[in-house]
């Protein structure tokens, strides 16, 4: 499990240094992106740096789940009553097409949701600053990175959370 930290810069310059600053203190690449306005990031952010600006992933996993649920539940009730003969097999059926219609209807509507950490800072991202996004591997590797990174001009925001996906 990672540990996301978000960090607040002035402008370009500012964020490329803080980039370039957790990249010196063994942050790898992919696990740092930056998010700003959209005519800042269509201009001057690196598509590789871009943060996904969707919910899609988790809202499709969350959407299985319920899915799933709902599809297993409503074969074993099918499986209770006789004269509609579906078996055992017929109920796992009805949980995985549950599970892909769950899935499928929730990445739709989780397309259309921007990702929470531009959902958080949706004001200082408007006021022009650029968010240095950090999955750091550990505590002891995001604590090194958060010290680099404030001594080239970036700014703590309060968010600390662990993501699975970076």
């Amino acid at each position: 499990m990672k540990t996301r930290r978000i960090y607040a810069t002035p402008n370009l310059a500012a964020a490329q240094a803080a980039l370039a600053a957790a990249r010196d203190t063994g942050i790898d690449l992919h696990s740092l992106s930056l998010i700003a306005r959209s005519d800042i990031e269509m201009e001057a952010v690196p598509d590789e740096l871009r943060e996904a600006h969707t919910d899609t992933v988790p809202a499709a996993l969350r959407g299985a789940a319920g899915g799933g649920a709902v599809g297993l539940v409503a074969g074993l009730i099918a499986v209770a009553v006789p004269p509609l003969g579906i078996t055992l097999a017929g109920a796992g059926l009805m949980a995985a097409v549950g599970a892909l219609v769950g899935s499928w209807s929730s990445a739709l509507v989780g397309a259309s949701i921007p990702d929470p950490v531009r959902r958080r800072f949706e004001e200082t991202i408007e006021a022009g600053q650029i968010l240095l996004v950090v999955d750091a591997e550990d505590e002891a590797e995001a604590t090194r990175a958060e010290a680099a990174i404030l001594r080239a001009g970036g700014t703590a925001l309060p968010y600390e959370s662990a993501t699975a996906v970076s």
